[in-house]
């Protein structure tokens, strides 16, 4: 048996998951060693050198990292990485920061994944919890670090946002609530472009879960439909439907969202909720039955869901210009986003796309944009794909790399209630850090024509 301060613990990437994991490793006993190839941020380095964590950065020193009992791998770094096939070659057990940070919590689990939506339903989630009085804490793909939070481990209860690459190296986690809001094709580069094992790591949320435990799930979902129908699942299923109304779970009708928990009822309408459309129906239901799950009243859920304030970059209205809408949705990096958004307005849509493609199918919304876009403005450095595809479709296509020309562009196109959303379809990356850069720097365009605009009225 190894002593824990002898038991070597390494852990891959420094930043909010890997130094979490670093310092509860420490605050555990073991002796651990934070390797990074690239560079730490001057938060993280000095968080690490004030707890003497022993760290590197610009590489990976193999002979120390091979040596080690454990590895506690960063969801970004794929597991076909050559340093990561040479650990799992000589059986060196590799996990994420989720499986090793829940090995030390006694808090009860809410695990939320899907291609969209997640983060959503986990703010949602937590909201229904915090305001109504439950000890609860927020993790997983989403704020501070699980294993940070877990050094005091002082919450009851915790929401944890899950990303298919956190669940890919999770083994004896177990939820006690277990949401799948949909399954896309996304992130198939990650996968061998194979669906089917995109679909397989999704489902890794159910492992572990016992029949006393709740699985909330869009059954519509042509994915999750399917592999439900291959094998039973032994857990108390609460499916959420616009189709049929189960006896147990979610369906959206008419407008009104109607949620059942034995021997619970639960009814509101769409119109009241703060967040809008259909994909946000199956969210509301979703951290609605959770919420039942874990306890929480009716006039609790109730007061929870209509003060709810969602994250930015998603369907985030930013100002009216002219009467034209202005909406930042710079979240949706895919195609099935973009079908949410789009079908979230009644009015015609400027639409502002663009960005690093990762092998979008833009068929899935060829007829919504057929119905509702009036004109289409590329923001990307190569928008090729965007318009091959939508050339014979959008009546105006601009292109542009530049986030100010995009929203000038979209005030010379638009009219009073016409909606400008930016819903990329795209990652960021070619013009801009990340999404939340995308995101900011569009809402700054936006005010600033808005206010140089009433300057010049004045």
């Amino acid at each position: 048996m190894i002593s824990r301060n002898t038991f070597k613990t390494v852990v891959l990437g420094g930043g909010e998951s890997g130094v979490g994991a670093a310092l509860l490793a420490q605050a555990k006993g073991f002796d651990v060693f934070l390797s990074d190839k690239g560079t730490l941020s001057e938060e993280y380095r000095n968080i690490l050198n004030v707890h003497d964590i022993d760290f590197e950065e610009g590489k990976h020193t193999e002979e120390r990292i091979l040596a080690a009992d454990e590895v506690i791998k960063s969801p970004g770094i794929p597991d076909t990485a050559p340093l990561v096939k040479k650990l799992y070659a000589q059986g060196t057990p590799v996990i994420s920061e989720i499986e090793f940070a829940a090995r030390y919590t006694k808090a009860r689990k809410i695990a939320i994944t899907g291609s969209n939506g997640k983060t959503t339903t986990t703010l949602l989630t937590y909201h229904l919890l915090k305001s109504a009085g439950f000890n609860v804490g927020l993790a997983g793909n989403i704020g501070e670090s699980f294993a940070k939070q877990v050094i005091e481990d002082k919450f009851d209860w915790f929401v944890l946002e899950l990303s298919s690459f956190q669940l890919d190296n999770m083994y004896q986690f177990k939820a006690d609530i277990g949401i799948l809001l949909n399954i896309t094709p996304d992130h198939l580069d990650r996968y061998e472009y194979t669906f089917q094992k995109y679909v397989d790591s999704k489902f890794r949320l159910l492992q572990n879960m016992q029949p006393s435990d709740d699985f909330i799930y869009f059954v519509d979902n042509e994915a999750i439909a399917s592999e439900l129908d291959k094998k039973p699942f032994m857990v108390n299923h609460l499916p959420i439907s616009f189709v049929k109304k189960d006896s147990n779970g979610g369906f959206f009708h008419e407008g009104k969202l109607y949620l059942t928990r034995h021997p619970r009822t639960f009814e509101i309408s769409a119109n009241e909720l703060p967040i809008k459309g259909p994909h946000n129906a199956i969210n509301a239901m979703a951290a609605t039955l959770a919420a039942m799950a874990a306890g929480v009243s009716d006039e609790q859920i109730r007061q929870g869901l209509l003060t709810f304030q969602n994250a930015a970059h998603r369907l985030e209205p930013v100002a009216d210009i002219n009467g034209i809408k202005f909406i930042n949705d710079s979240k949706a990096t895919n195609v099935d986003s973009v079908y949410y958004a789009l079908n979230s307005f009644d009015t015609p849509i400027i639409w502002i796309a663009g960005g690093v493609d990762k092998g979008n199918d833009y068929t899935q919304i060829e007829d919504l944009v057929r119905q509702k876009v009036k004109a289409l403005i590329c923001l990307g450095k190569d928008n090729s794909k965007l318009l091959s595809f939508f050339t014979p479709i959008v009546p105006v296509i601009i292109e542009t790399q530049d986030v100010s020309k995009a929203v000038a562009h979209a005030v010379s196109l638009g009219h009073p209630d016409d909606v400008a959303l930016l819903s990329p379809a795209c990652a960021s990356f070619d013009l801009f850090k990340n999404y939340e850069d995308r995101g900011d720097l569009f809402k700054a365009a936006v005010l600033d024509f808005a206010i140089n605009s009433q300057k010049n009225d004045e």
